[in-house]
């Protein structure tokens, strides 16, 4: 075995099993199959790489097939949505197909299964259904109505079709097995009465088709090779099958239907309903809110597709569920940042420091570089005068040895600029240090060569001038939940979990250079993270969001606890 096959997932093992035993390349056809009942999540994420990174790999088409049998949760805003976010993260389909497509072909062969004594109309209610399917350890009974003649099923389907029945009436089954031990085998249902306008046929049908009667038939009908599913598809496989036996022309390609397992993401929820319950509630603005695990709120925080497509490949494939911490996704979005991003310099809780010793109304414009690693990326302007931010936190009257930052009768180098020393700071009324004065050394500018601007101090401080610094909103966005696994406890419900500090909104003081930043945008602000221009942002008012910090914060704290 050589390595490249050693560095195949199952599926691709799968695949290749395949093409050994006769099909070819060009049999080959992948889907990637969303409902449009909600905006697609990071882990719809992995389903989406692995579909499309089968294309790429085989160079062989792949179908974007919008599963749309549900008119009561479908909208034309998902379906354009799940569009974006394909898209987005840099992937082409073949073709833009639909469930909704097929709804003639569909009912066609419903028919044709009547005739063959092969599917019935059941007119119990669905509380008699249920009774009577039994349990996993106890077989079904049959329904009263399981032996109507096929003149009277077809009678009956077409009045449901013609809309002559109301909702719950009935509904049309398949006659497979009351004695099955798979329970999705007794009998499914395949059709329902549903009065409620689609977003692609209107009002055109009054009936629509259950899932697994769609999944297969549409993957026959496109010819798709492999159908790939999450695992709790694992037991409808046999259903899959059994619905295509019926139909399946031996002349033409026959689908694969092959499960893989879902990959949860640790400190957050992506059940389509509890997403939606967060958007209901308040708990977040929208879908797109930037601590939403949406694709469309990870771009709007500031994540690449370059970072999800690596995350995904990294977190594999695999046959069994686990949960995979979300600190590995921030690995990946701060790895590809720092390669992209320009280093600016940006005060989010500002101390004002007064140089004493420089000249009033003076300023200076100093060379900084955008990004240490890529050369290519060049450098900018900085204005420096005699007032300037630093970070509170970056000051303190007293502290230890271990302190490198400023402390009075301290040093510390300003970023691209001089060497200050802190001699007094002033308080306010309550007590809390209002201002620093300090001292430069004017032969310490970064990169003027002088001995001085050689000399060593163990601290580097970004600031930025008072005088010429713009303002702007910064979101400072965190975890949505405290816990790791919020729908996870039995006992408690997943809102219990969220984080009240999910998001604080304060005001930053940024360099000048920022003032014609454009939504999108990604920024590193120097020792204190990642962060882009929102798409509420104006040019009267930025409003930056904070990807990500420059390091995991919350591994330190999960360890204290």
């Amino acid at each position: 075995m050589d390595e490249e096959e050693k560095s195949l997932n199952f599926i691709e093992h799968i695949v290749e099993d395949d093409l050994k035993e006769g099909y070819t390349r060009q049999d080959l056809r992948f889907r990637f199959p969303p409902e449009p009942n909600g905006y697609l999540h990071i882990g719809h994420a992995s389903s989406i790489c692995l579909n499309f990174g089968l294309g790429l790999r085989y160079n062989a088409p792949v179908n974007l097939r919008f599963d749309d049998t549900n008119p009561a949760k479908e909208e034309s805003e998902y379906v354009e949505a799940i569009k974006k976010d394909v898209s987005w993260l840099g992937y082409e389909w073949d073709t833009e197909r639909y469930a909704s497509d097929y709804f003639q072909q569909l009912y066609d062969w419903a028919v044709e299964l009547i005739k063959q004594g092969k599917a019935y109309v059941d007119s119990q209610s669905s509380e008699e259904m249920a009774e009577q399917k039994g349990t996993p350890t106890e077989p079904g009974k049959e329904s009263p109505f399981r032996n109507r003649s096929i003149e009277e099923n077809i009678a009956l389907f077409e009045g449901m079709k013609n809309g002559d029945f109301e909702e719950g009436k009935h509904v049309l089954r398949a006659k497979i097995d009351m004695t099955s031990s798979n329970m999705l085998m007794r009998d499914p249902i395949m059709y329902r009465v549903l009065h409620k306008p689609h977003h692609r046929t209107n009002t055109d049908w009054c009936i629509y088709p259950m899932y697994d009667w769609t999944h297969g038939e549409s993957d026959y009908i496109e010819q798709v090779s492999h159908s790939l599913c999450t695992l709790e598809f694992l037991p409808h496989r046999e259903l899959y099958n059994w619905f295509l036996d019926q139909l399946v022309d031996s002349k033409k390609l026959r689908p694969k239907q092959r499960e893989f397992a879902r990959r949860n993401l640790s400190h957050t929820v992506v059940s389509k309903r509890k997403l939606l319950q967060l958007v209901e509630n308040g708990v977040v603005d929208s879908w797109d809110d930037p601590r939403m695990p949406t694709i469309s709120g990870l771009r709007r925080r500031g994540y690449t597709p370059e970072s999800i497509r690596n995350f995904a490949e990294t977190i594999g494939i695999a046959k069994r569920e686990n949960v995979v911490d979300v600190s590995l996704l921030e690995f990946h979005v701060r790895e590809h940042l720092n390669k992209i991003t320009r280093r600016v310099m940006a005060v989010l809780n500002p101390l004002k420091v007064v140089i004493t010793n420089y000249e009033e109304g003076k300023e200076e414009w100093l060379e900084a570089e955008n990004n240490p690693g890529d050369e290519s990326a060049g450098s900018r302007q900085v204005p420096f005068s005699k007032e300037l931010y630093i970070e509170q936190e970056d000051f303190r009257e007293e502290a230890n040895r271990k302190f490198f930052r400023l402390k009075l009768g301290g040093e510390v180098r300003l970023k691209n600029g001089y060497i200050i020393k802190a001699e007094s700071c002033t308080k306010d009324a309550d007590g809390n240090i209002a201002e620093v004065q300090c001292t430069y050394d004017p032969k310490s500018k970064s990169g003027s060569g002088t001995e001085e601007s050689l000399r060593k101090v163990k601290g580097t401080l970004h600031w930025v001038s008072v005088p010429h610094a713009i303002t702007a909103e910064v979101r400072l966005y965190d975890r949505l939940f405290t816990d790791a696994t919020p729908d996870a406890h039995k006992e408690k419900e997943f809102m219990e979990f969220v984080n009240p500090d999910s998001l604080q909104k304060i005001t930053g003081y940024l360099e000048p250079s920022l003032k014609d930043a454009k939504v999108g945008d990604r920024f590193q602000f120097q020792r204190l993270g990642y962060f882009n221009v929102d798409t509420d942002s104006t040019a009267e008012n930025l409003v930056f969001n904070r990807t990500v910090t420059l390091r995991d914060t919350w591994a330190k704290l999960e360890q204290k606890s």
